[in-house]
């Protein structure tokens, strides 16, 4: 899994200081965007603003789900440290979704449609992908971190794992897709 980087000291330092930047960095960027939907709101009327600062909400929760996996460990507390995934993982693909329609609402006039097919397709990528992690990841009755091909659930650890780097890396380049607006 993505927290197996960060389980042992010294890693565990490393990968709880460089997520909590990550969640910080993605505040900022989810305020700004926030903040750049409510402008163009202003001219446009193509959202509701309450939509926008539940999209908000939503993303802020992913942001608080990824401290709490930053700050407990994978096997040091491993049930806080999975509702922590769970939260940031379930509110970052409703929030990648919540942008994905609000950036269909503003087009022609704020976005391309090429963009915001690009932003529909990650999010469906990244929604598909969460559900058989969550599936798989259910099924595993261990919490070890060196897995090996014949270990128990190893297939359920390997499919869960695959899936939760599709999510994480559909996070990054949706992300990555705000660039032209930001500009």
């Amino acid at each position: 899994f993505f927290s197996d980087t960060g389980t042992k000291p010294p890693e565990s330092g490393v990968f709880g200081f460089m997520i909590n930047i990550s969640a910080l960095l993605a505040v900022i960027t989810m305020y700004i965007r926030y903040l750049l939907i409510e402008k163009q709101n202003e001219s446009s009327h193509f959202v509701r603003s309450s939509c926008n600062m539940f999209s908000l909400c939503i993303g802020l929760m992913g942001c608080i789900g990824m401290g709490i996996v930053a700050t407990f460990q994978e096997l040091s507390v491993p049930s806080v440290h999975d509702i922590g995934a769970l939260v940031a993982f379930g509110s970052g693909v409703v929030y990648i979704t919540l942008q994905s329609i609000i950036s269909y609402k503003s087009c022609p006039q704020w976005n391309t449609y090429f963009v915001c097919h690009i932003r529909m397709a990650i999010s469906v990528i990244s929604c598909i992908a969460f559900i058989p992690m969550i599936v798989f990841a259910s099924q595993i009755s261990m919490t070890i971190i060196d897995w090996t091909p014949d270990e128990k659930d190893y297939t359920y650890h390997f499919l869960s794992a695959i899936c939760e780097w599709i999510v994480a890396f559909g996070f990054i380049f949706f992300f990555l897709t705000f660039i032209r607006d930001f500009q």
